[in-house]
C-alpha cells in the first residue's frame, strides 16, 4: 500500500496507519526523502517533516545516511535475567534475601485500613518519615511524594520534563534501567564516564554544552562500577550545574540506607527543576516495589499529577509495610549488618582478584565490583559460565559495547570467602588463557 498525503501531517499519518496494519513492519525502510518527494509530487521539505514527526512520536528512526526505518521495540538487557542452571549466580545485581526484612510480617501489623478511591495517594506517616530522612541532607524547599520504585520515579520526571529526542546526561557505564528508560521513551544519551569517584566533571561540562536537558546521576554505590561521590567531586559538578539551572537534575540514591558513603548532594540551589530519589528495592525488597521522592514544588506537582489517587497510586498497602520496616528497630539493625556485610563480600572479593593479579583500582560500595580486563569481556563471561560462574559483561552497560570490551560485572552481595577464593582463581585462568601468546 503506498504512502499518500501532500501535508507532513497527511504523510505521516499515513505511515502510522501502515504501521498499525501491519503493512509497515519494524525495520521496513521508509523511501528516500527525494524520492517519496517527487512520487507525492511535494516539497521534500514536507517529507522531511513528516519523517522527523514520526522519529519525535517514536514510529521511526533515522540512521543518518542509512536512512529511516519503522522503529521497533527495543530489546533491552535487564537485572536476574538469563541466570539459572548450575552456574554460582555473580550476575544478578540481586541483594542478599537473608538480609531482607520479613514484608508479611510488618504489612499485618500496625494501623491499616483498606483505603477507596479519593484517599490521598501517599500515607500521611510515610511521608512524614521521609520528609524527616530527606530534610536531613537537602536544606532548600521541597515535597515528598511516593512512586513505583526508582525506575518509574525516573521515567515519570523525564516524562514530565522533556520531549523525545531530548539529550540526557548519564553515567557511562550505566544502570540497566536508565539505559532502557531513555531508549523506550525516545531520549537521547550523553555518556558521561565514570571514574572512582562518580561523574567525570569535564564529561558532564561537555554535555551540558552539548545541550543535555536533564542529568540522571547516582550519588553512591553506582550500579554497575560501585563509585560514590566524594565531597570534592560532589562539589565539582554542583559548580557545573549551577551554570545550568534550567537542566533537571535527578539523583538515583538507591542503596541508601545500607550505603557504607555519606551522600554528597551535586544539585546546586539554583537548579529549578530537581528530585532526590531514594528506591527501597535494596534494603526493604525488590517486590515493594516503591520509592520515595524528594522534589521542587514544580517537579512535584506533575509528579503528582501522573501518581494520581483515583488511577495510579502506590498500594497504600505497600506503604503501609514499608513505613513499618522504616520504624522498626530490628529492621534497622537489619541494615547495620547488611552494610557491613556487602562491605565485607565486596572488600574479600578484591583481596582474592588482587592476590591473582587481577586489580580493581577503588573500593567499590553497593552489591556489584566492577572489572577491567586487558581480554574480551564476552570471551570471559562464556569460560567463566563453562567454569560454572556467571558474571555479566560489560558492554551491556554502556551506549557504544566497543568502549568497555574487556571489562565485566561480579555481584558480590551473597559471595563468600571460598567462593571468591575459587572465583579468583578461575578469573587469573580464564583471563591467561585468553591473552594471546608472546
Amino acid at each position: 500500500m503506498p504512502i499518500t498525503g501532500t501535508t507532513a501531517a497527511e504523510i505521516a499519518g499515513s505511515v502510522r496507519d501502515q504501521v498499525a496494519s501491519g503493512a509497515l513492519a519494524p525495520q521496513a525502510m521508509l523511501p528516500p526523502v527525494r524520492a517519496l518527494a517527487a512520487e507525492l509530487g511535494v516539497n521534500r521539505n514536507t517529507v522531511a517533516l513528516a519523517y522527523r514527526r514520526l522519529v519525535e512520536a517514536g514510529v521511526a528512526e533515522t540512521r543518518g545516511r542509512g536512512g529511516t526505518v519503522i522503529a521497533a521495540v527495543p530489546q533491552l538487557a535487564r537485572e536476574g535475567v538469563g541466570v539459572g542452571g548450575a552456574c554460582v549466580d555473580l550476575a544478578s545485581g540481586n541483594p542478599d534475601p537473608r538480609l531482607l526484612p520479613d514484608i508479611l510480617a510488618a504489612a499485618r501489623s500496625g494501623q491499616y485500613s483498606q483505603p477507596l478511591y479519593g484517599t490521598p495517594a501517599v500515607d500521611e506517616e510515610l511521608a512524614a518519615w521521609a520528609a524527616a530522612d530527606f530534610a536531613e541532607d537537602i536544606d532548600q524547599p521541597f515535597r515528598t511524594l511516593v512512586a513505583h520504585g526508582a525506575v518509574d520515579a525516573t521515567e515519570r520526571l523525564l516524562n514530565a520534563h522533556l520531549a523525545r529526542g531530548d539529550l540526557v546526561a548519564v553515567e557511562d557505564p550505566c544502570f540497566l534501567a536508565s539505559i532502557g528508560t531513555l531508549r523506550l521513551n525516545g531520549y537521547q544519551s550523553a555518556p558521561v564516564p565514570v571514574d572512582g569517584a562518580g561523574m567525570r566533571p569535564d564529561a558532564l561540562r561537555a554535555a551540558l554544552e552539548n545541550g543535555a536537558r536533564a542529568v540522571v546521576c547516582t550519588p553512591r554505590a553506582h550500579n554497575p562500577t560501585g563509585a560514590s561521590l566524594t565531597e570534592v567531586r560532589a562539589a565539582e559538578l554542583r559548580a557545573i550545574l549551577a551554570d545550568h539551572p534550567q537542566v533537571l537534575v535527578i539523583e538515583d540514591d538507591h542503596f541508601s540506607a545500607v550505603s557504607a558513603r555519606p551522600y554528597h548532594r551535586i544539585t546546586p540551589p539554583t537548579t529549578a527543576r530537581w528530585a532526590l530519589v531514594r528506591s527501597v528495592s535494596k534494603f526493604l525488597g525488590p517486590d515493594l516495589r516503591l520509592a520515595l521522592v524528594a522534589a521542587d514544588a514544580e517537579s512535584a506537582t506533575r509528579l503528582e499529577a501522573r501518581l494520581s489517587a483515583g488511577t495510579t497510586w502506590v498500594s497504600r498497602l505497600l506503604q503501609h509495610t514499608a513505613h513499618e520496616l522504616l520504624v522498626d528497630p530490628g529492621v534497622q539493625e537489619l541494615h547495620e549488618q547488611a552494610r557491613e556485610a556487602y562491605a565485607h563480600r565486596s572488600d574479600l572479593l578484591i583481596q582474592r582478584l588482587h592476590a591473582h593479579g587481577i586489580e580493581v583500582p577503588y573500593r567499590p560500595d553497593g552489591l556489584n565490583v566492577w572489572v577491567e580486563l586487558d581480554v574480551d569481556g564476552r570471551s570471559v563471561v562464556g569460560a567463566l559460565a563453562a567454569r560454572g560462574w556467571a558474571v555479566r559483561p560489560g558492554d551491556l552497560f554502556v551506549r557504544d559495547p566497543s568502549t568497555r570490551r574487556g571489562a565485566i560485572r561480579i555481584t558480590s552481595s551473597t559471595l563468600t570467602a571460598s567462593q571468591a577464593e575459587a572465583f579468583a582463581t578461575d578469573l587469573a585462568a580464564v583471563v591467561a588463557d585468553l591473552r594471546p601468546a608472546d
